[in-house]
C-alpha cells in the first residue's frame, strides 16, 4: 500500500484588502519562476512508486486567511489515510501547527514536517493576521507520532529565530537546521526525501 503524503504550499497574509492590492501593484514579477519547478512538484518522482504525493491548492495563497484554509482542509481531512505524512512549507507549516493544535484528526498521522515555518510575526514587518498559534502546542504533540522542523540558517523570508521558537515549544520534535538553503525554494530537497523514506521503513 502506498504511503500518502500531503504537501501544503506557503502563502502571504495582509491585514487589509487595500494592503494586499498595494502589494500586488508594487511586487516585481520574476517570470522565470513561473516556469520553474521546486522540490514540492518533484517530490513524487524522488520518493518513488511506494508513495502517493498530493499537492492541494489552498484558497487564495496570495492573500491567505486561516479560516478559509481551515474550511478547505476540513474537506481534505476525511480523505487522509492511516499513517499519512503531512508537510507544510512556510505558511503551510504554521497552518498545520495551528490546525493540529486545535482540531482532532480521526486518522493516525505518521509524521508532520514543518519547513521554514513562521512561529509568530514578532520578527516580521508584516502581520500573520489569523495564522496565530495557540498558547501551547500540546495537542499537536499528542496527536503526531513524529514531528520534524526544518529551517535554513540564512532564510531571509522567515527568520531563523522562528526555528528556535518551535524547538522550544516542541522539545520532542526533531529540529534540523541546514545552511545555505534560504527559504527552501530549490528544485530538490534530498534531506527531506531521505527522512521520509527512513520513517516509513523503520519499525
Amino acid at each position: 500500500m502506498k504511503t500518502q503524503v500531503i504537501v501544503l504550499h506557503g502563502g502571504e497574509t495582509f491585514d487589509t484588502y487595500e494592503e494586499y492590492l498595494e502589494n500586488l501593484q508594487a511586487k516585481k514579477l520574476d517570470f522565470t519562476r513561473l516556469m520553474q519547478e521546486d522540490w514540492k512538484t518533484g517530490l513524487a518522482d524522488k520518493l518513488g512508486n511506494n508513495f502517493q504525493v498530493i499537492l492541494p491548492q489552498m484558497p487564495n495563497k496570495k492573500n491567505a486567511k486561516y479560516l478559509e484554509w481551515k474550511i478547505w482542509f476540513d474537506k481534505i481531512a476525511p480523505f487522509l489515510e492511516e499513517g499519512c505524512i503531512l508537510i507544510g512549507h512556510s505558511l503551510g507549516g504554521i497552518f498545520l501547527a495551528k490546525y493540529l493544535s486545535e482540531e482532532t484528526v480521526s486518522k493516525k498521522i505518521k509524521a508532520v514536517f514543518m519547513i521554514s515555518a513562521p512561529y509568530d510575526d514578532a520578527d516580521f514587518e508584516d502581520s500573520l493576521v489569523d495564522f496565530i498559534l495557540p498558547t501551547n502546542l500540546n495537542k499537536l504533540s499528542e496527536q503526531i507520532q513524529n514531528i520534524y522542523i526544518y529551517h535554513s540558517s540564512d532564510d531571509s523570508v522567515v527568520p531563523v529565530s522562528n526555528f528556535y521558537k518551535y524547538q522550544k515549544a516542541l522539545p520532542e520534535a526533531e529540529a534540523i537546521l541546514i545552511e545555505n538553503r534560504q527559504h527552501f525554494n530549490q528544485e530538490i530537497f534530498p534531506e527531506l526525501v531521505e527522512k521520509i523514506k527512513f520513517i516509513v521503513t523503520k519499525k
